[in-house]
């Protein structure tokens, strides 16, 4: 890459997660990093920067727009690396993803939508792999912890010489808000599918991000639904687990990330991903609730986004994009994830994932944070194109991360 004016620039810096990375980065950031801040609004980039205090007060402000081609191309050709919170990225990603493919310039964002990642690949994979881009999507709690527990099993199995991995399943523990953001990328992606059925194929298919479908493992139907005692999954676990919200997209990035290396985790890989009701006696009601509750929802917003009076309403009764928990809220959330994986020879093993803060929000914004300083500084695969964390950064990110005081560890179960 040949020299930029900056290392990172963030780009909606004056959005809820993007005020916390910004955040983040003063802490992080190695001496001398170059970091821009971007948006829309000049005047609210002053406002943040002011509110950052004086480590930053040295930042560059870069006036960019997702409606405005130019300034993105033009934020794309000063900077290595691009570090995106605009969302929902369906609506306004393309621009940005554009531009970085087409400059050669590293990027990471936050988005949970199959739908936007389809397209990417679709659009801009040859451009970016061509240009030397390291586009890597999903760098928050979607999908980061999953994408890195399976590659670092896949890893302690072949410096075991214990086989390839079969089965993996995630079970998600979680204490966390959410945001209006989050909502909207879930709006649009309903509306996505509303307008263009066809597309919901992309949502239902296991492999659908995958790099070639063809070299897939045929092991069945792998569903997203759950519900079930915990203790089919591993015998230390107890009461009952339901389906995992973000489940439908990580398991599409773990996928496609086996498929980007080289498909190594195994001929028979199979992969899912749920989440802890608890051990309570009244686990498995909760378990049930939450299992229909997500079906319910999916189904009901479908319907409302496909007419302007459903849309209406669901604007009344859902949070506002740009809202997000409390600082109290952030920072009593924490996540743990605890991934149990099978392999040929018999060995069994478990790779614990944790972090203190709110998942969505405080621990996104150090994964967000840690994924564009390793793009920026760390010596990588040489591997471009439309990527995901596990197959642009793995074991790089990974020690970041647990620098950073997350738990990423692997034991045998």
């Amino acid at each position: 890459m040949a020299a930029r004016e900056f290392d990172i620039a963030l780009f909606g810096a004056t959005g809820f997660v993007g005020k916390l990375t910004a955040q983040y980065l003063i802490e992080a950031a190695p001496a001398g990093a170059r970091i821009a801040l971007a948006g829309r609004s000049l005047e609210k980039l002053f406002a943040v920067r002011a509110e950052l205090g004086p480590r930053a007060a040295d930042w560059p402000l870069v006036q960019a727009d997702s409606t405005d081609q130019a300034s993105l191309d033009a934020l794309a050709a000063r900077t290595k690396v691009v570090v995106s919170t605009v969302g929902p990225y369906l609506r306004y990603g393309y621009p940005l993803v554009q531009a970085c493919a087409e400059h050669g310039t590293h990027y990471a964002d936050l988005t949970g939508e199959p739908l936007f990642v389809r397209e990417c690949i679709d659009r801009f994979g040859e451009q970016a792999a061509a240009s030397g881009a390291k586009i890597v999507n999903s760098c928050g709690y979607d999908s980061i912890p999953s994408d890195l527990s399976v590659y670092q099993l896949y890893k302690r199995s072949v410096a075991d010489n214990a086989g390839e991995l079969t089965d993996v399943t995630l079970v998600a523990f979680l204490k966390g808000g959410m945001s209006g953001g989050t909502i909207d990328s879930g709006r649009a992606m309903m509306e996505a599918i509303a307008e263009e059925p066809a597309k919901a194929s992309v949502m239902s298919h296991p492999y659908s991000l995958s790099p070639d479908k063809t070299m897939e493992p045929d092991v069945g139907r792998q569903s997203d639904q759950a519900l079930s005692r915990a203790s089919e999954i591993d015998p230390s676990l107890h009461g009952w687990v339901a389906t995992f919200i973000m489940g439908a997209h990580n398991s599409k990035i773990v996928r496609r990330s086996n498929g980007l290396l080289g498909w190594p985790y195994g001929k028979n890989f199979r992969y899912r991903e749920v989440m802890s009701a608890g051990s309570s006696a009244t686990s498995p009601l909760i378990a049930a609730g939450i299992a229909g509750g997500l079906v319910a929802t999916m189904a009901t917003g479908a319907l409302l986004s496909r007419v302007a009076l459903g849309r209406k309403l669901l604007d009344r009764i859902v949070p506002a994009p740009g809202t997000g928990p409390s600082e109290q809220a952030r920072r009593s959330g924490w996540f743990t994830m605890r991934t149990f994986a099978h392999t040929t020879s018999g060995a069994k093993y478990e790779c614990k994932f944790a972090g203190q803060g709110d998942p969505g929000y405080q621990a996104t914004a150090v994964m967000l944070g840690q994924s564009g300083l390793c793009l920026a500084f760390d010596e990588l695969p040489e591997l471009a194109g439309i990527l995901t964390p596990a197959s642009a950064m793995g074991d790089a990110l990974t020690e970041r991360l647990r620098a950073a005081d997350m738990t990423i560890e692997v034991t045998p179960a």
